[in-house]
């Protein structure tokens, strides 16, 4: 049962990190355009334009930090969430980020983040996935083995 497992969580962890620059195998991103109430020739302090965007959006969530790129516009960084707002336009983006956790967890396994014991469990199903493609070539009878028909499919780059 534990060859199947680990065959299948590398194989599908690895499809999955060879195309990370198509997408984010560990996190999945949701972002929303929403409107809040224009404010017009107006000067808030950073805190006020925080206080004030939250407010719009009715959102109670502790703010880590915040940014505030131009009089008008402010980036506002929450747990697993960013805030991007204009008061000028009442423009406002909102990134979510939720995670992926069959996918998190396959990946931190198959990039060895555990390391210690992992490691040579890792290196054992390695070493044993090796031994099985080498042995597989010896194992068919004389005609369809590698002496036989194998050896075409072993040297195909020749």
């Amino acid at each position: 049962m534990l060859p199947f497992a680990l065959t299948i969580i590398f194989s599908i962890s690895g499809i999955a990190v060879n195309h990370i620059d198509d997408w984010n195998p560990n996190y999945i991103v949701l972002t929303d355009s929403v409107k809040i109430k224009p404010i017009i020739d107006s000067v808030l302090t950073a805190n006020e334009t925080k206080i004030y965007v939250l407010s719009q959006l009715n959102i109670t969530d502790s703010v880590k930090s915040t940014f505030r790129k131009s009089p008008i516009e402010i980036d506002i960084f929450l747990e697993r969430k960013t805030i991007s707002a204009n008061i000028e336009t009442g423009n406002v983006t909102i990134e979510s980020v939720k995670n992926r956790e069959a996918f998190k967890m396959m990946n931190f396994l198959h990039l060895n983040n555990p390391k210690r014991i992992w490691t040579w469990v890792s290196d054992i199903f390695a070493a044993s996935l090796i031994i099985l493609a080498l042995t597989g070539m010896f194992i068919l009878n004389v005609k369809n083995g590698f002496s036989g028909h194998g050896k075409w499919f072993f040297c195909l780059d020749f």
